[in-house]
Parts: structure tokens; C-alpha cells; sequence
């Protein structure tokens, strides 16, 4: 199948404004693009690309003064699939996790796993270690948060979603995140893009999605604790420890955002949009 994924962001600055910005796509996916990606900035400034300590490809720049847009939009083919499962998949002792997994057991900025250690042994400890452990935690996330696209807040943590029960993707994220580094198994965040393909279309104005990777078996395994579904055509962009490493943009001065569009959706060869539930 061949999915179109994209997005147009509009903010006004006060000044010539660095930033950085991470929307596209995993290098994993360039393959997989029918053409290549159709980048472009209102008005048209130098871009400057390099990759983070994460592997994410970064887009540094200088917004002028007033009004500046970024603009993506791909074509990429995809095979059509739900996320993989393995349900014998086994957490790993400490001693056997590879060197580069072992940052993902640490706090961090939106991950407080010290805040949480205690219940997370007490509400988890008892399940059966592996996959059935891990989509146990994710199972007691989507149902102990309601999710609010009205009420995001930027400083919301995980220990604060806790205790707000209210959330968006990423707090989802975080507090999955929190458990499962409490209970030293290695696990990220990741955000990109995830469309209403296979399942019933959602009428709210379509965003980037966040969801986690973790490490059972000696690979990672995407699990979506805000949808809690095997989802089809995923397309990763960026991953880190948590939100504060994958920002869609980072600005160096102030800036506010005036317009936000995304869009994921299943097309035709000629790039006709199709019906998402025909892949259901």
C-alpha cells in the first residue's frame, strides 16, 4: 500500500529566530519513499540537516522575522501490516542488555522513575515477566488516563499525569515509560505519524502521534499506550528518552504557533485519497 504523510506549520516571530526541527521521517524509511520528499520553507531560507545522538535527522535554520512556514509532504510505500507481536518475547537481566540500551532505564526530564518505583513494583512486580507484562503496564495506563487534546499541557509529567488522569499521547507515553524503567526494562519514545488506517476515522483535526519501543528478546517492539491498538502503517520520525529529545520544533527565541496541519492517510497509485477502513 502507499500512504501520504505530511505536515504544514505556520508560527510568527518577533526576530530572526534559530530552530530546529524533527519531522522527517526515520532514515529506515528514505527507502521506502515513491519521490522524494517535497520540503520547503515561506519564505525560503537555508537548511542545514545533521543527525542527533539518537540517530534522528535534525533540520537547523534561521525563521526570519514575521511569518514562516514549514512544509513537508511524502508518498511512501508501506507493507500494509499491523505493528508485529511476540508474545515469548523475554525481558533481559541488566547484564545481558546490550551498552545502548541501558540509557533508556534512566529518568528523565518528563520520566520521573523514581516517583513511580514503588507503586510500580506493587501494582506489576507480581505479572509474569516479558511481553505479557509489558502490555499488562500499557493495558493499566489507557485505562487509568482519559485522554483531553483540550487540556495538553507541556509541563504535564509523568508522575502529574498520575495524578491528573487526564493526558494526550505523551503522557500516555511518559507514564508507560516510568513503569517499565522502574522495573529495568529498557524502553523509548517515539513520535511520528499514525493514520486512521484499519480503523473507524476519529473527527478531531489529525496530530503527531507518541507512542513507545521496548526492549524484550533482544529487539524493540512498538506498543501504543494511548491507543492500545496493533496499528497499520505507522511511520516513525524521531526517538529519545522522552518528549524534551524529539520536539516538532525548537525554537532559540520566542514564537507562536498560528497554524498546524498533519495528515496520514492511504492513497491510490495516482495519490487519490482512499477510505482508511478498506484495510480493516
Amino acid at each position: 500500500m502507499r500512504i501520504r504523510v505530511g505536515h504544514e506549520m505556520t508560527i510568527e516571530t518577533p526576530q530572526d529566530t534559530p530552530l530546529i526541527s524533527l519531522t522527517t521521517p526515520e532514515a529506515a524509511r528514505h527507502r521506502d519513499y515513491v519521490l522524494p520528499e517535497d520540503f520547503r520553507t515561506t519564505p525560503s531560507v537555508p537548511v542545514q540537516s545533521y543527525v542527533d545522538r539518537f540517530g534522528n535527522i535534525c533540520r537547523r535554520l534561521v525563521a526570519p522575522a514575521g511569518t514562516f512556514t514549514l512544509f513537508s509532504d511524502i508518498t511512501l510505500n508501506d507493507p500494509g501490516t499491523r505493528d508485529e507481536t511476540n508474545f515469548n518475547a523475554a525481558e533481559w537481566p541488566i547484564e545481558a542488555l546490550p551498552p545502548e540500551v541501558l540509557g533508556f532505564l534512566t529518568a528523565s526530564r518528563y520520566v520521573e522513575t523514581d516517583l513511580v518505583s514503588d507503586e510500580a513494583w506493587q501494582l506489576f512486580g507480581h505479572i509474569s515477566p516479558g511481553w505479557n507484562r509489558v502490555q499488562y503496564i500499557v493495558d493499566h495506563v489507557n485505562g487509568s488516563l482519559v485522554f483531553d487534546y483540550k487540556l495538553a499541557s507541556q509541563f504535564r509529567t509523568a508522575a502529574s499525569a498520575r495524578s491528573d488522569r487526564v493526558a494526550v499521547c505523551r503522557d500516555f507515553a511518559h507514564l508507560t515509560l516510568a513503569y517499565l524503567r522502574a522495573l529495568n526494562i529498557p524502553a523509548r519514545y517515539v513520535n511520528g505519524y499514525v493514520g486512521d488506517i484499519g480503523v473507524p476515522p476519529v473527527p478531531a483535526p489529525m496530530d503527531f502521534a507518541a507512542w513507545i519501543e521496548v526492549f524484550l528478546g533482544g529487539k524493540w517492539w512498538t506498543f501504543d499506550p494511548r491507543n492500545n491498538d496493533r496499528r497499520i502503517g505507522r511511520v516513525v520520525v524521531a526517538r529519545g528518552l522522552d518528549a524534551a529529545d524529539v520536539p516538532l520544533i525548537n525554537t532559540f527565541g520566542p514564537h507562536t504557533l498560528t497554524g498546524f496541519k498533519v495528515w496520514c492517510h492511504p492513497v491510490d497509485d495516482r495519490g487519490n485519497e482512499l477510505d482508511g477502513m478498506l484495510f480493516a
